[in-house]
């Protein structure tokens, strides 16, 4: 789970842009007006903030998250260039989608920062590693996120308890598939962990969802039960059953490990933003709660060119509908990426000020 902060004001949105005829693969902020979070303010003057020199060039599906333990921020994301990069094509063509998950980067694309204004990296994360140094037979690595675990392992463990559960989407093939050619393989929904987002820390654990078809994108969140337990709600994109974006839900307290009973929340989540109503047409969701009490917002992103659209909830366990609010603002083609709550120290510093000023620094270099 993520802590929650104190004095909680504002929210920042990491992302991307689709850009066919661009280069437009890089990491984007967007700051809530205030602590609204229907009204979004492109940093930068909406030019992108962060940039990948390593790895494909372009990065997809960021997401941001906070160690409560060290305060450190990082933003993980895809290491794919579709427009215009060494896997892509220039204008409107694209590699096939079956080249990339099957043989794409295995990286996760990862940037730390103590402060919201200095950022350090990128660095890499391969999820494909074993601590013996041998590799799981994995197609590319795609939309990263993590939920803090602050009892994940035994007290004392390596200076602390607390770790990252972080899960994304691969093909798996057999581990004697080196090049990565049986027929029958598909995208789950996988799981690691780590403490710090580095490759020391970091462990595979497994298959996090297998429905027998192809899942992807999935987006998490949890919230308080009575009893001190919580409720955890895993929201993912079906490409085989017509189920499109569905959540399930879990009140296990180690809701990654195998065997764990999740039951169906809701289907065909956002179906309404898409053409024709086709379910297959949203994808990325991204979800994060509100600081006012009860109040859960989900971003899907209508493809292939839209971008996000808004849903609400006020009871989880009643599902989404769509958000219905005139002060509702976005700029157009925002893509697939994450939102974090911040508090009032935070959204000074690190939101209002980039506003005003415009500056920021990449691994001390400037981004622009």
């Amino acid at each position: 789970m993520e802590a929650q902060p104190t004095d909680p004001y504002g929210y920042l949105l990491v992302h991307f842009l689709e850009d066919p005829d661009g280069y437009a693969e890089r990491i984007y902020m967007d700051l809530s007006d205030g602590d609204n979070p229907h009204r979004w303010i492109p940093l930068n003057g909406g030019e992108p903030l962060l940039t990948s020199t390593i790895g494909t060039t372009g990065v997809r599906d960021p997401h941001i998250t906070r160690n409560p333990e060290t305060g450190v921020w990082t933003i993980v994301a895809t290491d794919l260039r579709v427009f215009g990069g060494a896997e892509g094509l220039s204008g409107r063509e694209m590699s096939s989608w079956h080249h990339w998950s099957r043989h794409g980067s295995t990286n996760l694309m990862v940037w730390q920062s103590d402060d919201l204004i200095h950022w350090t990296g990128p660095h890499t994360l391969d999820v494909a590693r074993r601590p013996d140094g041998s590799r799981l037979e994995l197609g590319m690595a795609w939309a990263c996120e993590s939920l803090w675990v602050p009892d994940y392992y035994p007290e004392g463990h390596d200076g602390g308890r607390g770790a990252f559960v972080i899960y994304w989407s691969s093909t798996v093939f057999p581990d004697d598939d080196r090049d990565h050619t049986t027929a029958d393989v598909r995208p789950k929904v996988l799981w690691g962990v780590t403490r710090d987002f580095t490759q020391d820390t970091y462990e595979y654990g497994g298959v996090f969802i297998d429905t027998g078809g192809d899942s992807i994108d999935t987006t998490m969140i949890q919230r308080p039960l009575p009893d001190g337990g919580r409720r955890t709600y895993r929201i993912t994109k079906d490409n085989a059953f017509g189920n499109g974006i569905w959540m399930d839900s879990t009140d296990a307290p180690r809701w990654w490990e195998p065997g764990t009973p999740w039951t169906t929340v809701q289907t065909r989540i956002g179906a309404e933003y898409a053409v024709g109503g086709d379910p297959g047409g949203v994808e990325g969701p991204a979800v994060f709660a509100s600081h006012s009490a009860d109040e859960w917002y989900l971003f899907v992103d209508v493809i292939p060119e839209i971008g996000y659209r808004p849903l609400v909830t006020d009871d989880l366990d009643a599902g989404w509908r769509p958000l219905q609010a005139e002060d509702y603002y976005l700029s157009p083609h925002t893509k697939h990426g994450g939102v974090i709550g911040l508090t009032r120290a935070d959204y000074e510093r690190g939101g209002y000020g980039w506003l005003l000023t415009r500056t920021l620094t990449n691994g001390g270099g400037p981004t622009r």
